[in-house]
Formats: structure tokens, C-alpha cells, sequence
């Protein structure tokens, strides 16, 4: 990874990729040298797998992104220079910022979908972001344990989940332009994608519950 990176910044930087009970083939790719692999107890879920990482993860800044790469690993640097510019403790790539960076787009009806789950999910949470959906986020390690261990969402409402824990103990989060392609394969259903919309509802619920003090 650190070719694609400035690598005088980076001292220490590893690898994990988080197989969700996968049949593919995919731990014997993932099991190259350099590269950690953590294996789900079955299938779980991307909030699941991507907690799992995070308090895995061993550096001072914790990176999850999608294993498609739809954001190029390099536009860590962006992420990284704008939270330490900022003093932010989390940075998130957002498509909708500067949608110039977008090179190939999803269908017209997902990202009408998207926009119509941004609208939702501000008025149910109060979080100020235009995209919080975008898979290319960035912790700094403190706030990633602290954020990840309350985090109670195993699915695709997870991102909002941890975006609104970090607002609630304090954390600094900012919202960077990154480049971004629609990588086609997706395996998320359009019934997952609808069940999204509860998520934030179910962020809400959790807080009034007292779940993540």
C-alpha cells in the first residue's frame, strides 16, 4: 500500500481484509504476505466486518475502505492531511462535496435512492453530511475504540451509526471531496437498500435506549 502513499508520513502501515464468511475464494487471495486476515464468525455483516478491523487495526489513524477500491487508496492522503489541517479525529470521503470527482456514477435510480437516505437520515439524526454512505473513512485509533466498541448495527446502517457515536462524545468529523468510481458486482439488493432507510430510526432508538453511553 505505501507506494500508492507519501510514504515519508507513513512509519508504520498495515493491511486487513475482514473475509465475511466468504466461498469465493476470497481468503486465499486476501492471504498474500503483508496482509492480515480476520475471519467473521459466518456471515455477519459489513458493520460487523468493518468493526471487526477497526479495533483490530494496530496504527494511529485506522482506514476501512471497500474491497473494490472504488475510492482509490491514494485519496487516503487527502483524508489524512484535511483531518490533521482541521484537528479532526475523523474524516469521511464524500461523493456529494464535489461530484466532478465521480468518474463512473451508479444508476440514476441508486443515486436518487441515496440522495432521497441522505434527507432522511438528517432529519432523523441531525448529522450535517451530505454523504455518509461513502465506504473510504478515516479514525484516529483513539476515537476508532471508543466510537467501534458502542457501535450496535451489524448492516449497512452502520456508517450513520458511528458518524452520530463519534458526534456524541465529542469527536471532530469532516467531510472531504475523494474520487470515486461505481465498481459494477455489487451484491447489495435493492431490499437491503430500502431496509437501509430504518437504520437511522434505529440510531435514534438506540441513543434514547442508552446503548451507547
Amino acid at each position: 500500500m505505501r507506494e500508492y502513499l507519501n510514504a515519508s508520513k507513513w512509519d508504520f502501515a498495515e493491511i486487513l481484509v475482514v473475509d465475511d464468511g466468504s466461498r469465493d475464494g476470497t481468503t486465499k487471495v486476501a492471504s498474500g504476505e503483508g496482509v492480515r486476515l480476520l475471519r467473521n464468525p459466518g456471515n455477519r455483516g459489513k458493520g460487523y466486518s468493518v468493526k471487526h478491523g477497526m479495533m483490530e487495526a494496530k496504527g494511529e489513524w485506522c482506514l476501512f475502505t471497500d474491497a473494490d477500491l472504488s475510492s482509490p487508496i491514494g485519496e487516503l492522503e487527502k483524508l489524512w492531511s484535511a483531518a490533521e489541517r482541521a484537528g479532526a479525529q475523523v474524516a469521511i470521503g464524500s461523493r456529494a462535496v464535489d461530484r466532478s470527482l465521480v468518474g463512473v456514477h451508479q444508476s440514476p435510480l441508486r443515486e436518487l435512492s441515496g440522495r432521497v437516505f441522505n434527507l432522511a437520515m438528517r432529519v432523523v439524526t441531525g448529522l450535517p453530511f451530505k454523504d455518509t454512505q461513502c465506504g473510504f473513512k478515516l479514525f484516529q485509533a483513539s476515537a476508532a475504540r471508543e466510537v467501534f466498541s458502542r457501535q450496535q448495527l451489524d448492516g449497512f446502517g452502520f456508517d450513520v451509526e458511528v458518524l452520530f457515536i463519534a458526534r456524541l462524545l465529542g469527536y471532530k468529523a469532516i467531510e472531504v471531496p475523494v474520487r470515486w468510481d461505481n465498481v459494477e458486482g455489487t451484491k447489495v439488493s435493492l431490499f437491503l437498500g430500502v431496509a437501509a432507510f430504518l437504520d437511522p430510526v434505529r440510531v435514534r432508538a438506540n441513543w434514547i435506549a442508552g446503548k451507547y453511553k
